[in-house]
C-alpha cells in the first residue's frame, strides 16, 4: 500500500482504550475497508479497523491477518475457502497473512458449535493432515505475502506454570457465555475441564502473533473475542475480528461438511467438481457466488438481475462452475469438464474417465464397486443397485447377485461417477 499523508483528508477514529496518533482516511482506505466487508458477517470493531487501515496506509506498515486451521481431516473443501478468499483480497491490498495450522490446539479439539466432546486427534493424525493443508490452501493464496505457522512453537513452550498463568486470565463465568457450553451445561451434558483450554489457546496464538485482524466462520465469534481481550492483558492493542458466513453444502441444509457429505473437495478432479457445482440450487448459487467468486459485486448483481428478467439460471451456474474450476485446475480442464458434463446429461460416456485393473473375477457387483472404490461399502453398494443407478457399459444393474466376467468395461455409478475398469480372472 501506498503512504498517504494528504493533511486535508478526514482523520480516522481511534480505539477509544488507546492515545494513539490519528491518520488520514483516504480513497485508499475507504476501499481497503469495502474489500474487507465485502460477504462478511460481521466486523468488530470497525471503527477500530478503520484506524488500522489508515495507519498502514500511512505509515507503509502491512497489516497482519491470521487465519487458524486445525487440520482435522486431510483435505479442505470449498467451505474452507470463503476465508481463504477473504484472505487473498487483503493480501491484494498488500496485507500480510499468517496461515496458522493448529497442530497444538488439534490434541485440545475445538468444540465450536458440538453438543458434545469433539474427540482429539493424534499427533500423527494431525502431522498427517498437516502436509497437505497449505498446498491446498496455496492455490488461492499468495505465497510471497503468507507466513506458515504451527502453534505448537509457542503453545508447547508454555508449560504447565505457563498454561495456569493464561487460564487465570479468563473466568469460567465468561466461558460459559458461549453458546454451545451455555446449552451443554443446561441440559446436564458433559463439558470436559480440557475444552475450556481451546479458546484460550486459540486467543494466546493472537498474542504470540500479534495478530491486526483475525478471520474465523461465525461458529469462531466466541474464541476470536477471546482472542482480543487476552491481547489486552498482555497489553497489545487489541486485534479486529472478521466473521465470514458458514457456506451451506450441497444438500442445501447443513454447513458444507465432509463428515455430512455435502461438500467440494478443492482437489476433486475437475468433472466431479464441476458436476457438484451444477447440482446446487437455483437459490443456493447466489450465496455461492458471494462467498466463492472473484467476480465484483456489480457484475454478479447484473446477473441476477438478468436471472429475473427470464435468464435461465442454469447459464449463470454454468459460468460459475467454470470459475471455481479454472480456479483449482485450469480453463481446459473446465471446459473439458463442461463437455463432458452435456455428455451424461444425454446419457452418454465421458471421453476421459480414469482406470483400473482389478483381479479376481469373476466378481460380485457390490464386491467390485468396492474395488473401483465406486461405492465405500457393501451396503452402499447394494443401495446404488437397488435405486438402479449402477451401470455397465451403459446397462443399469438390478441384481445384487450378479457376477461379473472377466472383461474391459465402463463402471458407472449415479451421473457423475465413472471408472474404466479391466477385470481379470
Amino acid at each position: 500500500m501506498t503512504n498517504q499523508k494528504d493533511s486535508k483528508s478526514n482523520l480516522s477514529s481511534t480505539p477509544s482504550q488507546h492515545t494513539t496518533p490519528t491518520y488520514p482516511i483516504t480513497a485508499e482506505v475507504n476501499e481497503a475497508l469495502v474489500q474487507t466487508k465485502r460477504g462478511c458477517e460481521e466486523l468488530l470493531v470497525e471503527s477500530e479497523w478503520v484506524h488500522k487501515l489508515a495507519r498502514s496506509a500511512f505509515t507503509g506498515q502491512p497489516l497482519r491477518i491470521k487465519l487458524g486451521l486445525d487440520p482435522t481431516a486431510p483435505d479442505i473443501h470449498l467451505g474452507h475457502t470463503v476465508v481463504l478468499n477473504k484472505l487473498r483480497q487483503l493480501q491484494n491490498l498488500g496485507h500480510t497473512v499468517i496461515f496458522l495450522i493448529g497442530d497444538f490446539t488439534s490434541l485440545i479439539g475445538d468444540p465450536s458449535g458440538r453438543n458434545a466432546t469433539r474427540p482429539a486427534l493424534t499427533k500423527e493424525e494431525i502431522a498427517q493432515n498437516a502436509k497437505t493443508y497449505y498446498q491446498q490452501a496455496s492455490l488461492i493464496l499468495d505465497p510471497n505475502k503468507t507466513e506458515i505457522r504451527y502453534n505448537s512453537e509457542w503453545s508447547e513452550p508454555l508449560g504447565a506454570s505457563g498454561m495456569i498463568q493464561l487460564a487465570a486470565k479468563y473466568t469460567v463465568a465468561r466461558m460459559l457465555e458461549r453458546d454451545d457450553f451455555t446449552k451443554r451445561y443446561r441440559n446436564g451434558i458433559p463439558i470436559s475441564v480440557h475444552e475450556f483450554l481451546y479458546p484460550l489457546m486459540q486467543g494466546y496464538d493472537s498474542v504470540a502473533l500479534k495478530s491486526d485482524l483475525e478471520l474465523g466462520g461465525t461458529d469462531q465469534k466466541f474464541n476470536l473475542l477471546v482472542g482480543r481481550e487476552l491481547q489486552k492483558e498482555y497489553g497489545q492493542e487489541p486485534q479486529c475480528i472478521l466473521t465470514m458466513p458458514l457456506l451451506v453444502g450441497l444438500d442445501g441444509i447443513d454447513k458444507m461438511s465432509k463428515s455430512k457429505g455435502n461438500y467440494i473437495g478443492v482437489t476433486e478432479p475437475a468433472n466431479e467438481m464441476f458436476g457438484k457445482m451444477l447440482s446446487i440450487s437455483d437459490d443456493l448459487m447466489w450465496s455461492y457466488y458471494t462467498l466463492l467468486s472473484f467476480r465484483s459485486v456489480a457484475d454478479i448483481q447484473n446477473l441476477q438481475k438478468e436471472v429475473a428478467g427470464g435468464k435461465n439460471p442454469k447459464d449463470a451456474k454454468v459460468a460459475l462452475a467454470e470459475e471455481i474450476v479454472t480456479r483449482f485446475h485450469s480453463a481446459s480442464l473446465a471446459a473439458q469438464a463442461q463437455e463432458d458434463f452435456n455428455l451424461r446429461a444425454k446419457g452418454g460416456i465421458p471421453d476421459q474417465i480414469p482406470e483400473m485393473t482389478i483381479s479376481g473375477a469373476p466378481l460380485g457387483i457390490a464386491q467390485l464397486l468396492k474395488q473401483s472404490t465406486l461405492a465405500p461399502s457393501t451396503s452402499e453398494a447394494y443401495r446404488n443397485i437397488d435405486q438402479a443407478g449402477v451401470k455397465i457399459d451403459g446397462v443399469v444393474i438390478t441384481d445384487r447377485g450378479l457376477q461379473v466376467l472377466p472383461g474391459t468395461f465402463v463402471l458407472q455409478v449415479g451421473k457423475r461417477r465413472f471408472m474404466k475398469i479391466h477385470l481379470q480372472a
